[in-house]
């Protein structure tokens, strides 16, 4: 299938064929609430936990330089984690369209994300964040997850909370905004980074396929090395 101007369009037998495993990490110890709770985006935990008015606007609209535990009675605690690779006045700087960072934070915080391949989890895993610290890996079966989420799937070609760059290569970030994220049938990248799924996932061991614990040793930028510490589910 192509578009007006000729180029190919994605579709679903496409993607799968592509990526047929999805995988998202996730903070260490945290699959027993995932797993009652489902795999949701911030603003949906923020909904959980009955967050509202000022108190979740801070953690929606603004930058979070460092992870954060919210509770609420009756209810595990949980953890939103941090956007360090995001800082505004780097952000502000590859938005399109007039968006705002505020702007931006708040379509990010009401989607989770998949990454479309094991290297882009392996980067992730390695970045200097995340370094010798355990990390929780739910890797997701890619046909399960669209017969039942593809009407809210959207794809990216970016890393889409990451305005990291090489300053020697590029002047600025990517450059992102409503339009990074496209429907599959819209979607004509010849490279996706991210597979978006907008509030998130409540059944998510109908899709899941394993959860892992992982570590990324970073003996330098060029050779990580990687250890599964443990098979948590199922």
């Amino acid at each position: 299938m192509t578009d007006v101007h000729g180029k190919c369009l994605m579709r679903t037998e496409d993607l799968i064929k592509c990526s047929p495993k999805l995988y998202h990490m996730a903070e260490d110890g945290s699959w027993p609430n995932i797993q009652r709770y489902g795999l949701l985006s911030t603003s949906a935990i923020l909904t959980l936990y009955g967050y509202c008015g000022t108190e979740r606007e801070k953690f929606e609209s603004e930058w979070r330089p460092q992870k954060t535990i919210i509770s609420c009675d009756g209810l595990e605690d949980a953890i939103i984690r941090d956007q360090i690779p995001m800082p505004p006045d780097v952000l502000k700087r590859c938005l399109l369209g007039g968006m705002s960072p505020k702007e931006w934070y708040g379509l990010i915080n009401g989607r989770i994300f998949f990454w479309a391949t094991w290297k882009s989890l392996e980067i992730f895993l390695a970045a200097k964040e995340y370094k010798n610290s355990p990390q929780l890996v739910i890797t997701v079966d890619a046909r399960l997850l669209l017969e039942r989420y593809a009407s809210r799937v959207t794809l990216s070609s970016i890393n889409s909370g990451s305005t990291y760059y090489d300053p020697e290569k590029y002047d600025r970030p990517h450059t992102r905004g409503r339009e990074t994220f496209k429907k599959i049938s819209d979607y004509n990248a010849p490279y996706i980074a991210e597979l978006v799924i907008e509030e998130g996932i409540t059944n998510i061991a109908e899709v899941a396929t394993s959860v892992k614990r992982w570590i990324a040793h970073r003996i330098n930028y060029e050779k990580p090395e990687f250890e599964k510490l443990a098979h948590i589910w199922p």
